[in-house]
């Protein structure tokens, strides 16, 4: 995904989602967010029992992510429960096509 195609430069961020995340569905919820969000990156799950969301296109795109990963369950339908996602952000990085589960 590039400016041409969206018409603002990308973004990146890194969610670091804290919880009951793993083993509940979490990743595939977020990677059919994402991509409903024409996002790429991945998701995945980390040693110590969060999940690692990376998350690059348009900004406003990434927000809304955050926002799905912070909001509700019962407004969002999401797996698990979330109580609490730090987020980093950085520049967007090349190579990346696609939005996948790690």
């Amino acid at each position: 995904m590039d400016e041409s195609e969206t018409g603002a430069a990308p973004v990146r961020a890194t969610f670091f989602v804290h919880g009951d995340v793993q083993g509940v569905g979490f990743r595939w919820w977020t990677r059919a967010r994402a991509l409903e969000l024409g996002l790429v990156g991945h998701a995945r799950n980390t040693v110590d029992g969060r999940v690692e969301v990376v998350a690059q296109g348009p900004a406003e795109a990434v927000q809304r992510l955050h926002e799905l990963l912070t909001e509700a369950p019962s407004t969002t339908r999401r797996p698990g429960r979330v109580t609490q996602v730090v987020a980093q952000h950085g520049g967007p990085r090349d190579g990346i096509d696609s939005f996948v589960e790690r």
